[in-house]
């Protein structure tokens, strides 16, 4: 596996594989990689005939007080885990590289799908996010990228911005991978107190049983995230969002919507924890 970290180096690579024929996968990340990011590297190498990750800890998508600074950079490890997982090509680049202006042309999706769940308490956010994944596919060109489901909303804003910007590159979402006792796996997972990291499974186990009410019949979307918020709030989560909504447009679910899906984002301690689980009545 080459690792680069210039995007010309990146475009000239590309273009040889691109002439030789090959279908390009991408896989963005941030660093910091676990088994749910190795699992969409698995995915690219079935879908794809070279596949490139990136590994950039993007500012734009932290907000004020957030924690960019402290976010987990382990270039080395990670490296380490992409090669055995069969990536072709690292693009590692430095903030100056990716930004190298004060200021940034920014892409934003519609306020309908970005100032919703996770929108509302990170102003800004999703701006940051469908900006630098516009810029890493117009480095990387792909053909096919994946992205984990653990985080809905962003694969929904990603989908509707590359829909909607005419982008000929095909979005795959996979299903979260998750630690034995069910919480799914994030980098974020490491700030927790080894208390909270016992009680960060009620997280899953709530979205399991709020699916399972609905599936058995329960239409009162209303009674069910209030109880799924109170059983949070219960044993410690200060709860930002636990809702229902239709999987493609984020709207509030209805009687009459089949494809679901039940988020949630909580505070533990100081660490924030997002979780959903998507299902098809």
């Amino acid at each position: 596996m080459q690792t680069v970290g210039e995007i010309k180096q990146i475009h000239k690579i590309i273009r040889e594989q691109k002439v030789n024929g090959k279908k390009v996968a991408f896989v963005p990340t941030m660093g910091n990689l676990h088994a749910g990011h190795i699992s969409l590297i698995t995915k690219a190498v079935e879908a794809g005939d070279f596949v490139v990750s990136s590994v950039f800890v993007n500012p734009l998508q932290f907000c004020e007080g957030e924690d960019y600074g402290e976010y987990p950079r382990t270039l080395k490890e990670d490296q380490e885990k992409l090669k055995d997982a069969g990536c072709d090509l690292l693009f590692a680049p430095p903030v100056s590289e990716m930004y190298p202006r004060a200021k940034v042309t920014n892409v934003i999706a519609p306020a309908e799908i970005t100032d919703t769940l996770c929108g509302l308490s990170r102003p800004g956010h999703f701006a940051g996010v469908t900006t630098v994944v516009t810029k890493l596919f117009g480095i990387v060109q792909p053909d096919i990228a994946v992205f984990g489901k653990k985080d809905f909303q962003q694969l929904a804003v990603i989908r509707r911005m590359t829909e909607d910007l005419s982008l000929p590159i095909e979005i795959i979402g996979m299903e979260t991978v998750r630690e034995a006792d069910g919480l799914a796996m994030s980098s974020r997972n490491s700030f927790l107190s080894e208390p909270d990291r016992k009680t960060a499974i009620a997280i899953s186990e709530n979205l399991k049983k709020a699916k399972a009410q609905i599936e058995s019949g329960n239409k009162d979307f209303a009674a069910i995230e209030k109880s799924g918020r109170a059983e949070l709030e219960s044993v410690g989560f200060v709860v930002d969002y636990f809702t229902v909504r239709e999987q493609a447009t984020l709207n509030n679910a209805t009687i009459d919507d089949r494809k679901l899906v039940i988020l949630v984002a909580a505070k533990l301690g100081s660490t924030r924890l997002i979780d959903n689980i998507d299902f098809v009545l």
